[in-house]
């Protein structure tokens, strides 16, 4: 059917355009490729809103997309080299359950091409396999064998294809690359390739041309150590994930070079006695806080609240190998037995730590609540502070309970008690602003000396963490206040509200349990805390807190604000963290520049590439979880790699056709039970109540459930766990036999372990 410019387009055309115009796939961007205007583009709003209702498109930020494409930017993977000499890539991170992940040729366009000037291609943009790049995606033309064309904006990972693994020897000398990767392949090391690995040694090699027939080749490169050190799991992970953890000399040489910054042109405030409370292993301090009561009498019963940040934004500048380095990095990222921190020691656990008793540059936000907690006022000043005491979570709130030490004690009455007193106040807009309250702990793994499991604990949540907590999440709102208010742009902390396609998998899991979720687009938190706190206290408690967390979508960093869906904030960035986090550093040049505030300010070119950071570093971040959480496996399968056969208590952590995903609370970790290993039965996959079901018996297994396990297989170099099933079945409610989503388990002998179910992070 033809459409006439200026026409309303049928939804199957508005579809089609947006599959076919990745690139262009805004509001705006429809109606102007087919001539709406006035009434029309109203028309349009509205078929836009129901394809989403009906789950047909999906917006990311103000760009909407079909359900499983691209958006257009993306972060790809270079995979291969297609046969006509393009580079082949597939998105970096992508939902099983919009089936196999699309594939991408990517445009290799020389730079003199573009710029008309002959020039060859530039290096920046020349990728390779393996690498990871930042790209925008095209719809392919009519002809070509993928779906999608890419243009590299910029490679955020050069991967070179070097490959970590253990080196065996083998008689005769040389020996075998074993990978340490689920998936990872053998190589074969010549001598005179070997270098100086021995036996046992973690290596990262160079892969060779591969032969007609045969294994192929490697050299090695690196030597790591044995692969028995204390240190290898968490370099294996950092390794396995790219993760730049050697500072450039450059860098090194920057750092050493920083002077302490001078008190001109600042405000004096080393006479506050604004204090750090951190946890007890704390190296460096981001942050330090200070209360008291609001003497305006037009604020009776408020209270004014301080927060200083260091001034990280003194010390690095745009554009310097410090600011070059820290963007690659993205983050810190933080390891049982070590840190890889974004920013070398002189700067981050030296001149820009709020250290007890020294002079400290630092960004101080003073914000100004009402006896509600309703925030009335705040301002940002540059400012010299002096950390009156360095104070752990735990020494403080000692003091609060009465137990006050020989450093706690002096401060309890001017410092501790009205911080109190504020976070009582804030306490009360928290409540009223009802945030997403999961309880879900965090558990910490606790090292012997010699680098082993020792232990796997949950730290008490005491309030003296929720203080902290509320007093930084205030700061960042009025960072981001502030900038907007000023019109800068900025990088924000976006989450947005889960997909109408979570939300349908959800509720339907919440009607087994006679629990319900209003339907509809505008779903808030405070519907997540009604279902939450009515199943506090049933059996099912913790199988609620676990799928309404696999609703939710992924917290990223975006130029473009959708607010932020967890805290139920229309307002949010990141700022109280920038010796450990990029984005925290943007903010606070981004806030220098636009209150005019001295030297370190955001820079037009800064602000031209935020889309780009913002990318970047939400890459990164994930980058350090993935690390972080695959260092846990391993460290948890080399402990239990000597305790094969032993039978364990477990919770079922996940439900899927293939099987069962046991986490285990003593550790902290997950293993795999294979639907081919349990009883005698065929077992039916029931997505609605996330159980695997028994034709004949009708006993089964479902999510949250506590089950006794055997550790049957450990592969500790890929932190991977096998179980057998030792408790029987429990009888399935009613409705778990219909198998109207139903998948029957294959037989065949065990399956390797899989992943985890997915986490995320605020």
């Amino acid at each position: 059917m033809a459409f006439r410019r200026g026409d309303m387009p049928d939804r199957e055309t508005i579809l089609r355009f947006l599959s076919e115009n990745p690139d262009r796939a805004t509001k705006r961007d429809i109606a102007k490729a087919f001539g709406l205007k006035g009434e029309t583009r109203t028309e349009l709003k509205d078929v836009l809103r129901e394809l989403e209702d009906e789950g047909l498109l999906e917006r990311d930020r103000k760009m909407l997309r079909r359900p499983g494409t691209l958006p257009a930017v993306t972060v790809l993977e270079i995979t291969m080299r297609g046969s006509g000499g393009d580079l082949i890539a597939r998105p970096a991170e992508w939902l099983e359950e919009h089936g196999a992940a699309p594939v991408v040729t990517v445009r290799q366009s020389n730079a003199g091409r573009d710029s008309g000037r002959g020039k060859s291609r530039s290096p920046s943009t020349a990728a390779a396999i393996g690498d990871l790049v930042l790209a925008r995606i095209f719809a392919a033309p009519h002809g070509k064998s993928t779906a999608y064309t890419a243009r590299i904006m910029k490679i955020l990972e050069r991967r070179g294809g070097a490959v970590l693994g253990v080196f065996k020897e083998t008689p005769g000398g040389g020996g075998r690359l074993m990978p340490i990767e689920r998936r990872g392949e053998e190589y074969l090391i010549d001598q005179d390739a070997a270098g100086e690995a021995k036996d046992g040694d973690l290596v990262e090699v160079e892969t060779l041309r591969a032969g007609r027939v045969g294994l192929p080749r490697a050299k090695v490169l690196t030597v790591l150590g044995s692969v028995e050190s204390e240190k290898a799991i968490s370099m294996i992970a950092i390794h396995a994930h790219g993760i730049p953890h050697v500072f450039p000399a450059e860098v090194l040489k920057a750092a050493d070079e920083a002077k302490p910054a001078p008190l001109s042109g600042r405000e004096d405030w080393r006479h506050i006695p604004l204090i750090t409370i951190d946890p007890s292993d704390a190296k460096d301090h981001d942050d330090a806080v200070y209360a008291e009561q609001d003497p305006s009498p037009d604020n009776p019963g408020g209270v004014i609240v301080t927060v200083a940040i260091a001034d990280v934004s003194w010390y690095v500048r745009a554009g310097s190998a410090l600011d070059r380095e820290a963007l690659k990095r993205g983050n810190s990222a933080y390891f049982p037995d070590r840190v890889v921190p974004m920013l070398p020691e002189r700067i981050s656990n030296d001149l820009c730590s709020l250290r007890e008793k020294e002079d400290r540059p630092a960004l101080a936000v003073r914000m100004r609540f009402s006896s509600e907690g309703r925030k009335i006022g705040h301002k940002f000043h540059r400012v010299m502070i002096k950390s009156a005491a360095k104070l752990s979570y735990q020494q403080a709130q000692a003091a609060i309970n009465g137990k006050p030490d020989d450093a706690s004690g002096p401060l309890l009455e001017p410092v501790l008690k009205p911080l109190w007193d504020a976070y009582a106040v804030l306490k009360r807009g928290r409540e009223r602003r009802q945030p997403l309250e999961l309880d879900m702990p965090e558990r910490k793994i606790l090292l012997a000396p010699e680098g082993k499991v020792d232990k796997v604990v949950v730290p008490e949540r005491l309030d003296a963490h929720k203080l902290i907590e509320e007093c930084m999440i205030q700061a960042n709102v009025a960072a981001a206040e502030t900038l907007e208010q000023r019109r800068q742009p900025l990088i924000f902390r976006v989450h947005d509200q889960p997909s109408l396609a979570k939300q349908e998998v959800l509720r339907e899991f919440l009607t087994t349990l006679g629990l319900s979720l209003a339907r509809g687009a505008a779903v808030r938190a405070s519907s997540f805390n009604g279902i939450l706190a009515r199943a506090s206290g049933e059996p099912y408690q913790i199988m609620v807190n676990e799928m309404v967390l696999r609703s939710q979508s992924q917290a990223i960093y975006s130029p473009e604000n959708i607010g932020h869906f967890g805290l139920n904030l229309m307002k949010y960035t990141h700022f109280t963290s920038p010796i450990r986090r990029y984005a925290d550093l943007i903010v606070h040049r981004a806030l220098v520049g636009a209150l005019g505030l001295g030297e370190g300010g955001i820079t037009a070119d800064e602000e031209a590439a935020l889309e780009t950071i913002a990318a970047e570093i939400s890459t990164t971040e994930r980058r350090a979880m993935k690390a972080e959480r695959d260092t846990v496996d391993r460290l948890v399968a080399h402990h239990l790699a000597s305790r094969i056969g032993e039978a364990f208590d477990g919770r079922i952590s996940g439900v899927t056709k293939s099987g069962l995903f046991i986490s285990l609370p003593q550790f902290g970790a997950d293993g795999f039970v294979p639907v081919s290993t349990l009883r005698l039965d065929y077992y039916h996959y029931d997505e609605a109540h996330q159980a695997l079901t028994g034709e004949k018996t009708g006993l089964g297994y479902r999510l949250g459930d506590s089950v006794e396990i055997k550790v049957v297989e450990v592969i500790p170099l890929a932190g991977s766990l096998r179980f057998e099933m030792l408790s029987e079945g429990q009888k399935m409610p009613t409705g778990t036999r219909s198998f109207h989503k139903s998948g029957r388990a294959r037989r065949g002998g065990p399956k390797k372990p899989g992943t985890r179910p997915p986490r995320g992070r605020r």
